[in-house]
């Protein structure tokens, strides 16, 4: 199951670039510069099919996680969403942009090429590095923290939508160092029932 929710946190990262090549097609089938032939449908309903479960993907592993939500304090915190979003941004245009996907060639590169970057994603959990995340309004942290009623601090990359406070209690939910979120909304209800 854990590899599952991986995967699909995997998918979610490419769902911009996705989109970008379902607009291209879409703009060369209007253009007339692409016909409905079995490789063009094929990418039709295998980038709907990865666009459907990257967004399912993420919103299962962000919304509907049995992962206990756990009350933090940030000790430091230091906002590392511009270290990854761009190189990652200019793969998907790199990538996206000059690929004939009506070529079976570009199209088995395409797929080789998604499944090697895929192996390193997976393998070197790099699932705090989703571009999907930053388009929706989260910002990345690399931050030091302490659970509440423990000593030891620890470290993860954490995701949170608006800015975090040093010093402040959070509720969040720590899937593993490399993809934690911070639940904004118990966070605020908190801290709106202590007022």
């Amino acid at each position: 199951m854990n590899f599952l929710k991986n995967l699909l946190l995997y998918i979610s990262a490419f769902v911009p670039m996705y989109v970008l090549v379902f607009v291209k097609l879409i703009v060369e089938i209007v253009n007339h510069n692409l016909t409905f032939n079995v490789l063009n449908t094929l990418n039709f309903v295998t980038l709907l099919l990865l666009i459907v479960a990257g967004v399912g993907g993420l919103f299962w592993n962000v919304k509907f996680s049995t992962d206990k939500s756990v009350k933090i304090q940030i000790i430091s915190k230091q906002n590392i969403t511009d270290k990854h979003f761009l190189g990652y941004f200019s793969l998907f245009v790199f990538f996206a942009i000059p690929l004939d996907l009506s070529l079976v060639s570009a199209y088995c590169v395409y797929v080789l090429v998604l499944v090697m970057i895929g192996i390193v994603y997976i393998n070197n959990s790099l699932y705090y590095i989703n571009p999907l995340l930053n388009i929706l309004g989260y910002n990345f942290y690399d931050i030091e923290y302490r659970v509440e009623g423990e000593e030891e601090t620890k470290s993860a990359k954490f995701f949170f939508r608006g800015n975090l406070k040093t010093g402040q209690s959070y509720w969040a939910n720590v899937k593993n160092q490399h993809f934690c979120f911070i639940d904004k909304n118990k966070s605020q209800k908190e801290r709106s029932n202590a007022d």
